[in-house]
């Protein structure tokens, strides 16, 4: 195994898992335009060493999400950078995303136990200590799994119930609309025009071509993107905590791509009556918006169990 390990080129190690990571990061913690990233830290952030921290760093620098200073090292990029982040691009879909996705599988499918130890999760997937390393980090972060006292991880029953889905979708209806009803509320043109850029994307064909996870992907950063206009940093890391757990469900609930092109097209209604600074007609198509959005997952709540 050993000798199998040191095979491994280092690039499907994680970079591009973990450039996904340092970009959850960054939005989960709000940090603002210019905010050093130290390397170091993000290596001990994620139990990872400096040398595929700096690979992502770079990878995100490539992609416009971070800046770069001789000497100094990488710094968050500004706003509209960013924001192009979150609207464009398909997601890195490495070995570690598939693998992740499998996990999740496995786990909603009561494949795997609720309690595991990194030797299981390892002989399981075929993974090196360092790409483990950076899956657990992930997972981690997203709130469904922790470390046991002692020994081992634990996966959270979290997110694999209808009940727990039908929550979710609630609180979202109860807080997305109300962001937009924030006093000072302000969407940025440039975030706007992104956003209305990916979604007739989207109609012209990007419905059947992107794959599941860039597809849930992109209504995430829609949705976070319309959030963050209110200034309300309470509302936005609510959203994207739910959100970062909504994750586990990407293949299925995306399995059905049908509703989506209606779903595009009410993201470009939002987005007209938020330009048009027509906030409270826009809550109230948000709040009908995720209720329809909850109507189309009743279709999937039969497939989610109960792990034991």
């Amino acid at each position: 195994m050993g000798v199998e390990e040191r095979k491994r080129p280092l690039r499907h190690e994680g970079t591009s898992g973990l450039a996904v990571l340092i970009s959850d990061y960054i939005q989960a913690r709000g940090l603002a335009a210019g905010t050093h990233l130290s390397a170091q830290e993000l290596a001990e952030e994620f139990n990872a060493s400096r040398t595929p921290v700096s690979r992502a760093l770079r990878l995100l620098h490539s992609q416009g999400a971070v800046i770069h200073h001789e000497n100094r090292g990488y710094f968050v990029a500004d706003v509209p950078a960013t924001a192009r982040k979150l609207t464009q691009g398909e997601p890195a879909f490495d070995e570690i995303s598939a693998t992740y996705m499998a996990i999740a599988k496995d786990r909603l499918a009561a494949r795997i136990p609720a309690s595991v130890t990194e030797t299981y999760l390892k002989s399981r997937y075929n993974l090196s200590k360092s790409q483990l390393n950076v899956l657990l980090s992930r997972i981690a972060s997203e709130g469904w799994i922790e470390r046991r006292t002692g020994y081992g991880w634990q996966f959270k029953e979290i997110m694999v119930t209808p009940e727990a889905l039908a929550q979710t979708l609630r609180l979202r209806q109860a807080v997305e609309p109300a962001s937009l009803l924030e006093p000072g509320y302000r969407l940025d043109r440039v975030v706007a025009a992104q956003c209305r850029e990916v979604e007739l994307e989207m109609l012209k064909g990007g419905i059947e071509t992107m794959s599941a996870e860039a597809l849930f992907a992109r209504g995430v950063r829609f949705h976070e993107c319309l959030v963050s206009g209110g200034q309300n940093p309470f509302f936005l890391e609510t959203i994207r905590r739910v959100n970062r757990i909504r994750r586990l469900l990407t293949e299925t609930a995306t399995r059905d791509r049908r509703r989506f092109r209606q779903h595009c097209l009410e993201h470009l209604e939002l987005l007209d009556l938020l330009e048009q600074e027509r906030n409270e007609e826009a809550s109230i198509v948000l709040r009908h918006h995720l209720e329809n959005v909850e109507k189309s997952y009743d279709q999937i709540r039969d497939i989610l169990v109960v792990p034991t």
